[in-house]
């Protein structure tokens, strides 16, 4: 009766890990291809990136440090999702790139990005920052807005 009891507990245990396993699965659907701490726009927004030529027009366009020494290298476009480029907004200190998604959803057409909340080091110089990050997708995602949501 013992065994019974044990392996049926145990059987309840693993069960009730599986949906923290789905979630994180669904945070691999968006990618982060560029995420720079300046050069964005002032006001939060985003734009829909439709083709490779965008795509590098983007990033040369929004990236504020140029590596003359270095070539710049692009992302290949991926052709099975689609590609958002997220202007953050203002800031007056701190560094504010996005540097993972946790996980993405859509519900009443808003495209929820959930990404780690930023968390300040103390005492920093004050320097404005116009972060930015281009990101995809499932393309079967259909939405007319996108909104961060901050977790821990």
């Amino acid at each position: 009766m013992k065994r019974m009891l044990i392996l049926c507990l145990g059987f309840i245990m693993s069960c009730t890990s599986t949906p923290s396993q789905k979630s994180s699965a669904a945070g691999k659907n968006a990618e982060i291809l560029v995420s720079e701490s300046y050069g964005g726009g002032d006001e939060a927004n985003f734009i829909i990136i439709k083709n490779e030529q965008e795509l590098q027009k983007s990033i040369k366009g929004n990236t504020a440090v140029v590596d003359l020494d270095k070539a710049p290298v692009y992302p290949q476009f991926p052709k099975d999702k689609k590609v958002i480029l997220y202007n953050l907004g203002s800031f007056t200190s701190g560094d504010h790139k996005i540097t993972k998604i946790k996980n993405i959803s859509v519900k009443d057409n808003v495209l929820y990005v959930e990404i780690p909340q930023y968390q300040s080091g103390g005492m920093e110089i004050s320097v404005m920052s116009n972060p930015w990050f281009i990101f995809t997708v499932p393309s079967e995602y259909q939405f007319t807005s996108v909104q961060l949501k901050y977790s821990k």
